[in-house]
This record gives structure tokens, C-alpha cells and sequence, in this order.
């Protein structure tokens, strides 16, 4: 049976020193936290909050099903219908199914790629059927939601590794509403970089913040003024020539947005090769099947919106086992 737990044990590989403000090597050293860890970076606190945050929202009121199926214990079998899927979201399946007073005993780690069955028994749930039955839909949704991301950021891993490119597949901010957390985490699990949580965690000045600004230089140093030296500086840039004004102002990061592969690979070589210690992001345009025209050595991160912006999902059912005796009227 999984449990909630307080301990948060990282692996880090050991990284050269930085001798400039920069990291040019952002991935070349990788943090190595296997995944079935990456649930510890979740406070216990977090999950029981949105699990009964989802709970309430499916059922705010009365639950008349209930009445059909009493409370008798039952055990429902957790079945992945998506052959290779990576299983991602199972504190957050506990979580609900905690909530409701059910077990979970799961068959494969946060992590796992599932097997290549056309069905594969997942995870074993047991508590009283109108419980068990109260969780379902939510945790379902989670954990097919976080396993699709999880899915897709690990084939595109796997991509970037085949090219022995060195750099970071990263997500972006276009995430479900009120989701994000389930959505972040997920890219976690399937080892993308998550990128900035919120617009508190790092400043990005987009074209609009700089068009509101007046110049790129103007809203770099008004930005660096209100952050100072905790918070990373990156720009988005629709020209070598904007990138080059971004890097001179003080930015950290400068995001060459919506440019063709090739233009990509000469902007990015002509920037570092003026400011060694940039880092260098793509990002606009780029998909599952175009990924590897966008690798570099000279690009750093390469981000895409599609991790979570029509991801497929991980299929998965639950289904209650037949009891060998029906309920009595009484046990309902």
C-alpha cells in the first residue's frame, strides 16, 4: 500500500564550478532524481488539499448512487489500456482514494514505462464500493492526465538523447487551469524540465512587456531593479539583433521565439560567440516531429507548448470486481 511520505532525498551529479554569471552547460549535468522519488517534492499537505479540493468539486451535495451500492468492501482493478505509457500522478491517486477511506496497492512505480499489453493490471483499490466509487472519476482524471504528459516528455528525452544533444527539453506556462501543479510534475516524472512554476519564479519579458516598456533595455533594467540577483532575467526575441540588445542589457536568458531551424542555428552561434556565459532558448513552432531540426550546441533549452497543450492521454479504467455474494439490503 502506498503512503504519503516527508522525506525528500535528492541525488544531485557532481557539477564543474560556474567561473561566470552564466551556466552554459545548463544540461550537462542533469539532477539525478529517479522518478518514483519525484512525489517528495509534493508536501502531504498539498496532496490532501487537492484531493478533497477534487472530491468537492464532483460531488458538492448528495451522492444517490451510493445508495445503489452501500458501503460493502469491494476491490476495483486499475487496468492501462495505452501500451508503453509512463506511469505518472500515483500520489495523486492515493490521495483522493485516502480521502475516502480506500487503499491502493500499486503494480508498477511512479515512473514505470507500463508494459506492451493492450491491457495491464496497474494498481489494485479496495475500501467500501460508494467510496471507492466517489474517487474514481477524480483520481482517474489525474493520473491519465499526468501519465500523457509524462508519456510525451519521455519520448521527446528520448530524442534529444539519440542526437546527443545536451541541452534541456523543457514545458511551458500553457497549462489547464488549476491544474498546473498535476501538469508540472508530470514533465518531472517523464525528466523534461518543468521551466518557471508561475510568473513569480522567474521573470520572462515577452513582446508585450517590452512594447509596454518602450525599448528591450528599458524593461530588462526595470525588471533587474525589482528582482536584483535572485531571480534569472530572459527575454523573448524575434531577431539575432533583439537577443543581442537583450544580452547587453543584463538578461540572463535570451528566447530566440518562432525561428526557423536554420536561422535558429546561426542566431544562436553569433550570440554566444559575443556573450559566452548566455543561455540560449528556442521555442515557437516546434513539435514532436521537428524537435531534432532545433538541436544545437550553441541552444541551451528547447521549450514546447504542446507537452501539455493537446497531450494525449494515458488510457486507464477501474473496474470493481464482481463479489462472490451479492450485497444484502442491509450492508447498503
Amino acid at each position: 500500500m502506498s503512503h504519503f511520505s516527508c522525506d525528500c532525498v535528492f541525488s544531485i551529479t557532481t557539477q564543474q564550478p560556474v567561473t561566470n554569471r552564466h551556466s552554459r552547460a545548463i544540461g550537462r549535468s542533469r539532477m539525478s532524481l529517479p522518478s518514483h522519488k519525484a512525489a517528495y517534492c509534493i508536501p502531504p499537505h498539498t496532496l490532501t488539499r487537492l484531493a478533497r479540493e477534487w472530491l468537492a468539486e464532483d460531488t458538492p451535495n448528495f451522492d444517490p448512487a451510493g445508495a445503489c451500492v452501500g458501503s460493502q468492501e469491494v476491490e476495483a482493478r486499475l487496468l492501462c489500456k495505452t501500451p508503453h505509457g509512463v506511469l505518472a500522478g500515483s500520489s495523486f491517486f492515493t490521495a483522493v482514494f485516502t480521502e475516502v477511506g480506500c487503499t491502493v496497492d500499486w503494480v508498477y512505480q511512479e515512473g514505470d514505462e507500463i508494459g506492451p499489453d493492450a491491457i495491464t493490471l496497474t494498481a489494485v483499490v479496495k475500501g467500501p464500493a460508494r467510496c471507492l466509487l466517489l474517487g474514481e472519476r477524480p483520481a482517474l482524471n489525474c493520473l491519465a492526465r499526468a501519465s500523457g504528459i509524462a508519456t510525451r516528455c519521455s519520448q521527446l528525452q528520448a530524442k534529444a538523447a539519440e542526437r546527443g544533444w545536451r541541452g534541456e527539453v523543457a514545458g511551458t506556462r500553457k497549462t489547464t487551469p488549476g491544474f498546473r501543479l498535476v501538469e508540472k510534475y508530470a514533465m518531472l516524472v517523464g525528466s523534461v524540465s518543468m521551466h518557471r512554476q508561475d510568473l513569480s519564479g522567474m521573470v520572462m519579458l515577452k513582446d508585450n512587456h517590452v512594447w509596454a516598456s518602450g525599448s528591450i533595455t528599458q524593461a530588462v533594467k526595470a525588471a533587474r531593479s525589482v528582482c536584483g540577483f535572485s531571480s534569472k532575467v530572459e527575454v523573448e526575441c524575434r531577431s539575432a539583433e533583439e537577443g543581442r540588445e537583450a544580452a547587453a542589457a543584463g538578461a540572463d536568458i535570451v528566447m530566440l521565439d518562432n525561428f526557423q531551424p536554420q536561422e535558429l542555428h546561426v542566431a544562436a552561434h553569433a550570440l554566444k560567440e559575443e556573450f559566452s556565459g548566455l543561455l540560449i532558448e528556442a521555442s515557437g513552432g516546434v513539435t514532436p516531429e521537428n524537435l531534432a531540426m532545433y538541436f544545437s550546441p550553441h541552444v541551451d533549452i528547447i521549450s514546447l507548448g504542446c507537452i501539455t497543450q493537446g497531450c494525449p492521454v494515458v488510457d486507464f479504467s477501474l473496474k470493481v470486481q464482481k463479489p462472490a455474494t451479492p450485497p444484502s439490503l442491509l450492508e447498503r
